[in-house]
């Protein structure tokens, strides 16, 4: 293959930049930003710096993050010190990070964005500002708002979620979570180097009545946002069917992160699913095993055993994890309540938080835990109810 195009500068997209240089592909960015905020919180966990060290093992500003309290109305808050940290950068910094890696590893950075594609016999014909470029085969890496329509993902409203969020120049060393009533969401407070990330997601909601709920929040806490940049992001957020039937590939062109619906539907959380699709989508043109065809069966197929399953299982949860009901008050109530009391609770947050507690293995883990105390066993039935059956 001569020459692949990453279509798209965001984490997804130059860390897939930068393993295909690395191997060899002559490889260019198209991205008209290169490096931009995003409200998201920015925290990378432990299965992504441990698969990934030099997320931890560089000189970019960051927070490591010990101490996060998760609250729900009427339940007060359960304070949780991590094993196992959250790093927290600004998510300008560490996309720069990434950029200038791939800059390194021989790939060739162009600010300019894609306004089209045409297949072509041998490629594709990309149109920018700038004039026309040929490339072999596409990597697509333009995040949720991709505006090439015959390429990624395809999102209906079921498929979304919207994040939007204040950045504050203030200062904290923990991480707040806080749910809130009928909200398949939540709200967050993020430490990042020199300001926090205070913002929403939310699923369902517009956005007047998210940024409603979150200047409440603010107000209560004593958080002012006057003065303040406010951002807002559309998120990916699959349904069951909508991961049944992503189109995360296709002939000459791979989708990863937000533009593949490669996020978790309970968490938000998109850092690792980005750079681990544009890690796996490297590995499947570096190859040489597949045709233009066969690559995108081959791709959606490591997708499928390294972690689509295991996020399409989740989006069967996230409703019932917000909005569902047990002994008569929200699970996320009863979730906090149960924290503040239970050991082998916690340890299961604890890895949760790392992103070592895959969902599938969920219902097995509750079931092996039966023997515990009464408060231990309440605990799992609960979430026995709230976790359906792998099949």
């Amino acid at each position: 293959m001569k020459r692949v195009a990453i279509l798209g500068g965001g984490p997804a997209g130059a860390f897939a930049a930068e393993r295909l240089a690395a191997g060899g592909v002559k490889t260019v960015v198209f991205d008209e930003k290169l490096a931009w905020e995003k409200p998201c919180g920015g925290g990378l966990t432990y299965k992504a710096y441990s698969r990934y060290p030099f997320l931890i093992e560089n000189d970019t500003p960051k927070k490591f993050v010990t101490l996060t309290q998760l609250a729900a109305p009427g339940a007060g808050v359960a304070k949780m010190a991590l094993r196992k940290p959250l790093v927290v950068y600004s998510r300008f910094d560490l996309n720069r990070m990434l950029l200038a890696r791939a800059e390194r590893a021989g790939a060739q950075i162009e600010q300019a964005r894609v306004l089209g594609m045409t297949p072509t016999g041998r490629g594709w014909r990309l149109s920018t500002h700038h004039g026309d470029v040929e490339a072999d085969f596409c990597v697509v890496a333009t995040g949720a708002r991709n505006p090439l329509r015959d390429v990624g993902t395809r999102l209906t409203a079921a498929d979304t979620m919207l994040a939007l969020g204040y950045y504050v120049q203030a200062d904290q060393e923990h991480i707040d979570i806080q749910f809130l009533p009928q909200l398949e969401g939540y709200i967050w407070v993020f430490p990042r180097c020199g300001h926090l990330s205070v913002g929403i997601c939310g699923k369902g909601e517009p956005a007047h009545q998210l940024r409603a709920r979150l200047e409440a929040y603010m107000r209560e806490r004593g958080i002012s946002w006057k003065d303040a940049i406010f951002y807002s992001h559309l998120l990916p957020s699959l349904a069951r069917t909508g991961w049944r039937n992503n189109r995360v590939a296709g002939h000459g062109w791979i989708a990863v992160g937000d533009a593949g619906g490669l996020v978790d539907p309970i968490t938000g959380e998109g850092l690792y699913y980005a750079m681990r699709s544009g890690d796996l989508a490297s590995q499947v043109v570096l190859s040489g095993r597949h045709s233009a065809e066969t690559m995108a069966v081959a791709y959606r197929a490591m997708l499928t055993r390294d972690f689509a399953a295991d996020l399409e299982f989740g989006a069967s949860l996230a409703r019932r994890v917000f909005l569902g009901r047990f002994l008569l008050d929200s699970v996320p109530n009863r979730m906090v309540q149960i924290m503040r009391r239970s050991p082998r609770f916690c340890e299961l947050m604890q890895d949760l938080f790392a992103g070592t507690q895959p969902y599938l293995d969920l219902k097995r883990r509750l079931l092996s835990n039966l023997h515990g105390t009464l408060l231990e066993t309440a605990m799992n039935f609960l979430l026995s109810r709230v976790v359906p059956s792998e099949t």
